[in-house]
């Protein structure tokens, strides 16, 4: 096992949504069962619609004729809060932490979340802030990233998702996590070129090192997914 304050990241490329739920667990199991280091997935999904334990019928606003034409699927997930979209330009990370061998509590996890997404930005020149009484990263009214968690026997799972350049359309088709009356935004249309998801990984990475007073290490994705699960991500 490696040391207390050591952190796995593995950067997985573009991963289904279902293959990404199949590895959380299998990873929430072993990192309860002290077999592995506390770790951090990093990916991008196709496009997809999660609803999450809260979700409301009236959540997804577009009929399945127009999400087919775009090629998203609707899946029903077990984090908390309501309906997300996730799609390519879209830096999705998924903490896999003991919260107790941390002594961090919901609140205090959620709050390092958004405070790592928050001097991320801060780093390209983007201030960021809270919605009070809605979890997330907002630049003004304008959500830029998304928090949904989950968390079993203090092993965490699933995580937030960055809009670095995603298609930003395809939020329309959602009432995203329940809000009305606020938009959607990404850094790319904040920062008027197209920075790409790659490079935003480092500085990710480096900002929840350090929030979370963690030393990253990278871990090879194949032997990840072949330990876990058996098989490959495609």
């Amino acid at each position: 096992m490696a040391p207390a304050d050591t952190c796995l990241v593995y950067d997985l490329g573009t991963v289904a949504y279902s293959r990404s739920l199949e590895l959380q667990q299998a990873l929430k199991l072993a990192r309860g069962e002290h077999r592995v280091p506390d770790m951090l997935l990093l990916l991008e999904h196709p496009p997809v619609l999660t609803v999450g334990r809260s979700g409301q019928p009236g959540d997804i606003l577009a009929p399945a004729e127009s999400l087919d034409r775009e090629g998203i699927t609707v899946l029903a997930t077990d984090r908390g809060g309501r309906v997300t979209y996730h799609g390519p330009g879209q830096l999705v990370a998924y903490p896999i932490l003991d919260l107790r061998q941390r002594g961090l509590g919901v609140t205090e996890y959620v709050r390092l979340l958004e405070q790592t997404v928050v001097d991320l930005l801060g780093g390209f020149g983007i201030t960021a802030g809270r919605f009070p009484g809605y979890p997330g990263v907002w630049v003004g009214g304008e959500k830029i990233c998304a928090l949904g968690i989950h968390i079993g026997h203090g092993i965490t799972s699933h995580g937030f998702a960055l809009n670095v350049d995603p298609d930003l359309r395809h939020f329309a088709f959602i009432n995203p996590c329940g809000i009305t009356g606020r938009g959607v935004t990404s850094m790319a249309r904040l920062l008027g070129w197209g920075v790409t998801v790659a490079e935003v990984k480092a500085p990710l990475k480096e900002s929840f090192g350090r929030v979370f007073g963690l030393r990253l290490e990278e871990g090879g994705a194949e032997e990840l997914w072949s330990a876990c699960c058996g098989t490959p991500a495609g």
